[in-house]
């Protein structure tokens, strides 16, 4: 095997004898008229398709603000297929109102 090869050689062993060129393109260039102003598209608001199914979980937690005290059952409903997500997203929005916080439950309907 020769390593000597030119690229001429090397071109001629692997496409044969074609010559190969690249096409050209013989649409006119069209000059941009500086005189002629743009006129605004209006905006039309998309119309929203209603989603056939909304992904559920829910999430019951058991919340208080006493330690070991009197406790309340709380039902968050989330909008996600991620049960770890509507977890985090459940026990943030009772964190708000209450100091203790204990995930009891996670379901998907």
């Amino acid at each position: 095997m020769n390593k000597e090869w030119t690229e001429e050689e090397m071109r001629k062993a692997l496409f044969g004898n074609a010559i190969v060129t690249a096409p050209m393109s013989a649409a006119p260039v069209e000059e941009i008229q500086p005189d002629v102003a743009a006129v605004p598209v209006s905006k039309v608001p998309k119309k929203k398709v209603p989603n056939a199914f909304t992904p559920r979980i829910l999430v019951t937690l058991r919340v208080s603000n006493e330690f070991e005290g009197k406790t309340l059952e709380v039902v968050h409903e989330a909008d996600t297929l991620s049960t770890l997500l509507a977890e985090q997203e459940a026990t943030k929005a009772a964190r708000k109102k209450f100091r203790y916080v204990e995930v009891i439950s996670v379901k998907s309907m």
